[in-house]
């Protein structure tokens, strides 16, 4: 169990993705994208979510992502933020995101 102070230490924003790019060089088959997070700027992300999406089919798309992570490495690349999606029986990722287009940076509470 977590408590609320823990909860809120967890930076939450919506973001729409501006660039999206295969990523042949990660251990597994991954995306990088680029989001911007209007106020907080644009910020990479590495995903692994190519059960169901391609990166040409996320431009536009706004996700929701954690974005006080410190940056972290992946193969050639540096991760920003971590994108968040529910996980299925088969470990296929579906992406959240709002109901209806938000402001980027719009926190998630």
């Amino acid at each position: 169990m977590i408590t609320w102070d823990d909860f809120s230490k967890i930076d939450m924003h919506i973001g729409t993705v501006v660039r999206a790019e295969a990523f042949p060089e990660a251990r597994k088959p991954a995306i990088k994208l680029w989001i911007d997070f209007g106020e907080m700027g644009v910020k990479k992300s590495s995903a692994q979510i190519t059960d169901f999406y391609r990166a040409e089919t996320l431009l536009g798309m706004q996700v929701v992502a954690v974005t006080n992570f410190p940056p972290r490495q992946i193969g050639t690349f540096m991760s920003e933020c971590l994108i968040l999606g529910c996980l299925g029986s088969e470990n296929k990722v579906v992406l959240l995101k709002p109901e209806r287009e938000v402001p980027n940076g719009w926190k998630v509470s």
